[in-house]
């Protein structure tokens, strides 16, 4: 790791500047969801890259989603904003999926997509009701003419210290949302993908390590990754691969909406000295969905900032 005083500030398109080695993100509390909008500096990063030297440069497209058609839920912000983005970069449309309370934000994502060239389709609803996970395979199929690419990102969590604070509604919540619709999603979508086409579920970090204090937010994650082995290895017949991606701490929405002041003042503390963005999660996306993936399949990938999970 560079020292940090190689971390030098360039100006970039949605960052005042990157976070550093040791750079704590500010302590803020916003409402949940949480708008990316409300964010304080410095803001998520979407279609830059980190250079060696602190910087950051414009991600280099090569056009390797050209024409294809994607589901992105949680669409609005976030690691689903900077998916969106660079999906569009790659020639990409996308159908971008939020809550009714994060319009603001997917109406900002929806212009920033149109400027890289892709098309930009929005849909508000509650993924938790099985029939709306129904109306966004049609809403696809209307809007795109297809579905190459399924992205189930959508999460939610709420950080308590021990079991006996967490409220039943609250562990059902969880998994209506975190684990559920991914399975209603693929189920509904794959009749309509060919060979070729990609699912990615978005399951993170802490189920490896064993977060206490989010155990139902936890829990769902682990079960992300036994549903994306278990898919990957029915569906590789039908020539359609799915994998996963386990971030660890990135500048989202999610964290200032939804972790304590404590856990927010160790956002840094993984081996590599700072949080992540989420462009820097988007070309794992990126390379999954593209054939540069071709012999991957039922896999995870890691950007996490160095964290050792061996599992």
């Amino acid at each position: 790791m560079p020292p940090v005083s190689q971390y030098v500030e360039r100006p970039a398109t949605g960052a005042k500047s990157q976070f550093k080695p040791g750079h704590k993100i500010p302590i803020q509390h916003l409402t949940k969801p949480g708008l990316e909008s409300d964010m304080a500096d410095p803001k998520p990063v979407f279609d830059q890259i980190p250079t060696e030297d602190g910087g950051y440069q414009k991600y280099k497209a090569a056009g390797k989603l050209q024409g294809k058609r994607a589901i992105i839920t949680g669409g609005d912000s976030g690691i689903g904003r900077a998916t969106a983005i660079l999906y569009a970069m790659e020639g990409a449309s996308s159908l971008i999926i939020y809550l009714p309370e994060e319009e603001s934000d997917a109406k900002e994502t929806k212009r920033l997509v149109e400027e890289h060239g892709a098309k930009c389709h929005c849909l508000a609803t509650d993924l938790r009701k099985r029939e709306n996970c129904k109306k966004v395979i049609d809403t696809a199929l209307q809007t795109m003419g297809g579905i190459d690419i399924l992205v189930n990102n959508a999460a939610f969590q709420h950080m308590l210290t021990d079991i006996s604070e967490l409220d039943e509604d609250q562990w059902e919540r969880t998994f209506d949302t975190n684990i559920h619709p991914f399975f209603y999603l693929s189920k509904y979508a794959l009749p309509h993908m060919k060979r070729g086409s990609t699912i990615i579920n978005c399951s993170s970090v802490n189920h490896y390590i064993g977060r206490g204090d989010l155990l139902d937010y936890t829990s769902t994650k682990g079960a992300i990754v036994a549903f994306t082995r278990a898919l990957s290895n029915q569906q590789l017949k039908n020539g359609i691969r799915v994998n996963c991606i386990c971030p660890g701490p990135i500048w989202t929405p999610l964290i200032p909406s939804t972790m304590q002041t404590s856990a927010m003042e160790q956002f840094h503390t993984v081996p590599i000295g700072r949080p992540g963005q989420p462009s820097e999660v988007a070309t794992c996306f990126v390379f999954l969905a593209s054939q540069d993936s071709s012999y991957i399949a039922g896999q995870c990938l890691h950007p996490n900032g160095g964290v050792m999970v061996n599992g």
